[in-house]
C-alpha cells in the first residue's frame, strides 16, 4: 500500500490482484472522485478497458474462485472472549447475518479453516502465529476442499418460472449476485448425506451458468453431480432480505475453482505479469 498520483491528485493505492492477475484499488477524497475516475477511464481506452457497472463486479469473484465472506470464527472459545467484548455492537461481527439451507445449533459448524478455503499453500510453519499449533494438527488430516458448483440450467429455470405461478415461489435468484446474507451456507448433499456448503452464488455471463463457490468433503470428486438445497428451512427466516418461499433441490456439477488451481501452480512458479484471470468453472 502506498500513495500514488493520478491526474495531479494524490490517492491511496493498494496492490490487490485476483488469481494472479495484477490489480489496483485506489481511494481518496470523495470530492475528487469524478476527476480521478475520468482520468482512469481515459487512460484505459488504450487497453480496451470497459465500464461494466458495480453490479457486475461480484461475478469476477465467482470466476476467479475467491470466497469472500465465510463466517468469522470468533464466536466461541475463552481465548477470544476479550476480543468479542472489545468489538463494537454495530460492527460486522455483531450485525452480520447467516443465510441458506444449512442449519445447525452449533455455530462452530459454520467455521472454516485456511485449507478448506484454498489458502493451504500459503500456510507456513517457519514462524510463530496465533493458531499455529491447531493448524499443524489439522494439516496432517484429509481436508475438505474448495470447488465451483455449476448449477443445472433446467433446475434454475424452475426458480424463475415459479415467479409466474400461483402459490409460494422458490427463493428468488438475484442477478448477477444471489447472496442475501452476510455469510451464505446452503447445504450440498450426496444422497441423504450433507457433503459440503455452497457459500457464494451468482450468474456468470461468460460461462452462461449460475455458479457458486463452496467446500466439499475430501471424497467428493470433480465431475460428481450433487444436490444443492436452495432456500431456507421452514420457508424462510425473519430476515428482511428473505421472502416466503419453498425450497428447491438444484443439481450441481462439482467443478474446479480458479484460485485453487492457481495456488497450486504458484508454489512452482510465479504467474506471468499481464496474464488475465479466466475461469474454467465447468472443467472444460
Amino acid at each position: 500500500m502506498d500513495t500514488i498520483t493520478i491526474a495531479g491528485r494524490k490517492v491511496r493505492a493498494l496492490r490487490h490482484g485476483m488469481a494472479g492477475a495484477p490489480g489496483l484499488e485506489v481511494w481518496g477524497p470523495y470530492a475528487e472522485r469524478e476527476e480521478i475516475r475520468a482520468a482512469i477511464v481515459e487512460a484505459g481506452k488504450a487497453f480496451d478497458m470497459r465500464q461494466v457497472g458495480s453490479r457486475a463486479y461480484p461475478s469476477n469473484t465467482l470466476e476467479s474462485g475467491w470466497i469472500p465472506s465465510p463466517l468469522p470464527a470468533i464466536y466461541t472459545g475463552d481465548k477470544l472472549k476479550a476480543y468479542r467484548e472489545w468489538l463494537p455492537a454495530g460492527g460486522y461481527e455483531a450485525t452480520g447475518s447467516l443465510g441458506g439451507s444449512f442449519v445447525s445449533s452449533n455455530i462452530e459448524d459454520y467455521y472454516t479453516n485456511p485449507y478448506e478455503l484454498g489458502y493451504g499453500p500459503f500456510v507456513k510453519f517457519d514462524h510463530d502465529f496465533i493458531g499455529r499449533e491447531e493448524l499443524e494438527k489439522i494439516s496432517k488430516a484429509p481436508q475438505r476442499h474448495k470447488v465451483t458448483f455449476a448449477w443445472n440450467a433446467d433446475d434454475v429455470a424452475k426458480v424463475f418460472r415459479s415467479l409466474l405461478e400461483t402459490g409460494d415461489a422458490y427463493k428468488f435468484l438475484d442477478m448477477p449476485l444471489t447472496n442475501y446474507a452476510s455469510s451464505s451456507y446452503d447445504a450440498v448433499r450426496k444422497g441423504s448425506k450433507n457433503v459440503g456448503f455452497s457459500m457464494f452464488a451468482g450468474y456468470s455471463y461468460n460461462e452462461r451458468s449460475f455458479l457458486s463457490l463452496g467446500i466439499v468433503d475430501p471424497d467428493v470428486k470433480m465431475g460428481d453431480e450433487l444436490v444443492l438445497v436452495w432456500g431456507e428451512e421452514g420457508g424462510g427466516t425473519k430476515k428482511a432480505t428473505v421472502e416466503r418461499h419453498k425450497p428447491l433441490e438444484i443439481r450441481a456439477i462439482v467443478s474446479p475453482s480458479r484460485t485453487r488451481r492457481w495456488c497450486a501452480r504458484r508454489t512452482k512458479r510465479a504467474p506471468r505479469a499481464g496474464v488475465p484471470a479466466r475461469s474454467n468453472s465447468r472443467g472444460l
